[in-house]
């Protein structure tokens, strides 16, 4: 059999500052830059995303791969009409060629561009628009997708992330393969059956390492046992102002009906995702009288300017709380925030050299959703402890073997306080992009990362204390606090 692969991958927060262009999905910040054909394979293969985990089960199965283009850029605001267009049109001239059985897609799911609100699903459709009703089309999704009933209709299969953090990334895809299988031995569509909820889950409520969420996606493998299904249970992004923005639950088989009911029936009671989240200078008081009596760091997430969830990883509210509750001093050498974006402050440390000081600002205030800028940069001598050229290899459990390029990097200190300034935007979900500027986590008493739930993939299993702490910037805790405009009536903007 053969079949056509490619790939798109965005996460759009449409309440974020900055859109995606197409620069960014050539940056390879968080993903390869976009690339297609063989290399496409080559270099993709073996990687922790699904395309790889799907590469993998087609050399099993003897499938031959018909390579179109892969592209992904970090999350943030809208995709631009030029970005998606061009995205589009490199994965459908692959397809307008034909001479393969099948589609598979490597997709995010909760894509929004400048002029179409549901972009996966109108891929879809482009799809089969050209390949017809019969051919297979199927996709592997993120656990955050926002799936759409256009995208249901139109793919044969999909398949999601069982993992938050997603370290089930390839076997997502080889999830995909199977559900592949399956259509192509039934010789038709296998029967689906879908329910959504009926209101938004906030990103920190949705770590499958904690309950609730850690004992449904256990269910989901018993109850695809029991129902002989394929079932999948996407909590969603609850920050796309689409109106099909909500968690979705669904599977395929012959009783997906009644495996379906049985999920939705446990995932659905509202005041199990009810989370606590502190303010800045709370958070990092509690922090510090917590690494005072614990050998293990405690770790803060500045969930509000994730980049990971749209934000742009410069924002200062968190160091601004830092140096105000006088965590340097506290405990001098032991505290670390990472990564913060800026591209000048890192280049004038490169400068000045290591050991120097340099005296500038670092961050920047950025329209939130509140209609106010966030916090003002902080203004200071710092000195540099620590360079990079900003090339890492990952090896936590999150996209294992990734090789990500974040231009230069430098590590300034303030009042006692490490901060790991960057050239390139990255979420913090890895040890090594804190030990590329010689921070070694384990050995640290507070670290702030800049992410909501994926750090907890690599950073939990040498923590003490995790905290959520609200500072101002682009990415809500509460996704009831967005202003929503195009969000379903029936959806409750909070459980």
């Amino acid at each position: 059999m053969k079949v056509y692969v490619a790939g798109y991958q965005h996460e759009t927060n449409t309440f974020a500052p900055t859109k995606a262009d197409w620069a960014a999905f050539n940056r390879g910040e968080s993903f390869v830059a976009f690339i297609e054909g063989q290399s496409m394979l080559d270099s993709l293969r073996g990687v922790n995303i699904p395309i790889g985990g799907f590469i993998e089960s087609a050399r099993l199965e003897g499938w031959q791969l018909v390579p179109g283009s892969w592209s992904g850029a970090i999350p943030s605001a809208h995709v631009t009409r030029e970005a998606f267009e061009r995205i589009s049109d490199s994965i459908l001239a692959g397809i307008r060629l034909g001479g393969f059985d099948a589609v598979y897609l490597d997709l995010h799911g909760a894509a929004v561009a400048e002029h179409i609100d549901d972009t996966e699903g109108e891929l879809i459709a482009r799809i089969r628009a050209i390949v017809g009703p019969n051919l297979p089309i199927v996709a592997s999704l993120d656990l955050h997708a926002n799936v759409t009933h256009r995208m249901l209709a139109q793919a044969d299969a999909l398949a999601a992330y069982r993992t938050y953090p997603h370290v089930d990334m390839a076997m997502t895809g080889q999830l995909a393969a199977t559900l592949l299988k399956r259509r192509v031995k039934r010789g038709s569509r296998e029967p689906i059956a879908y329910r959504r909820l009926p209101y938004l889950i906030a990103l920190n409520a949705q770590s499958t390492w904690l309950e609730p969420a850690k004992s449904h996606y256990e269910e989901i493998f018993d109850l695809d046992r029991e129902f002989d299904t394929c079932l999948s249970f996407c909590m969603g992004f609850p920050a796309s102002d689409i109106a099909e923005c909500a968690p979705m639950v669904w599977g395929y088989g012959e009783r997906a009906e009644a495996a379906v009911q049985r999920l939705y029936e446990k995932v659905s009671e509202p005041t199990q995702w009810k989370i606590e989240v502190l303010s800045a200078l709370d958070a990092v008081e509690r922090a510090c009288l917590l690494g005072d009596t614990n050998e293990k760091p405690v770790m803060i997430a500045d969930t509000q300017d994730n980049p990971g969830a749209g934000g742009d990883s410069n924002t200062t509210g968190l160091l601004r709380a830092l140096l105000a509750g006088g965590a340097g001093k506290r405990l001098p050498g032991k505290v670390a925030l990472g990564l913060l974006f800026d591209p000048a402050a890192a280049r004038m440390a490169h400068d000045a050299g290591l050991g120097a000081s340099i005296t500038t600002a670092v961050g920047k205030a950025v329209p939130t959703f509140t209609g106010q800028p966030s916090d003002a940069p902080v203004h200071g001598t710092f000195k540099v402890k620590a360079l990079s050229d900003g090339k890492v290899t990952l090896k936590g459990p999150m996209m294992t073997g990734s090789r990500i390029t974040l231009g230069a990097c430098a590590l300034l200190e303030i009042e006692g306080v490490l901060v790991a300034v960057t050239s390139g935007k990255k979420q913090l979900f890895d040890r090594e992009l804190f030990r590329m500027l010689d921070v070694h986590p384990e050995t640290m008493k507070v670290l702030v990362v800049k992410s909501s739930i994926h750090f907890q993939a690599d950073f939990m299993p040498i923590a003490s204390h995790i905290l959520v702490a609200q500072a101002a910037g682009p990415m809500a805790a509460n996704p009831a606090d967005l202003p929503w405009t195009k969000l379903a009536k029936t959806t409750r903007t909070t459980p």
